[in-house]
């Protein structure tokens, strides 16, 4: 018994993602001043916005992946069974 072919459209995976991220993001701006304290508050906040980037590339690859799994669950229900079996 064969069945016939199961396509799937190719999804939008990418729409799930906020559009902003598109924009990146940003630097923590320059101190003003010149002293220690100054730089030290700057590499303080300029780690927290690689935090911040890092935590959306780590968000975005999940997505995805999870977007991709649901499609490729959806085909495999989709699939015809005979006897039980695929």
């Amino acid at each position: 018994m064969g069945g016939g072919r199961i396509l799937s459209t190719p999804t939008a995976c990418s729409t799930l993602l906020p559009s902003e991220w598109r924009e990146g993001v940003p630097g923590a701006a320059l101190p003003q001043g010149s002293t220690v304290g100054d730089w030290i508050a700057f590499a303080d906040a300029q780690t927290g916005q690689l935090d911040k980037a890092n935590e959306r590339t780590s968000a975005a690859i999940g997505i995805i992946e999870r977007c991709e799994a649901r499609s490729n669950e959806a085909v495999d229900k989709a699939r015809p069974k005979f006897l039980g079996i695929l």
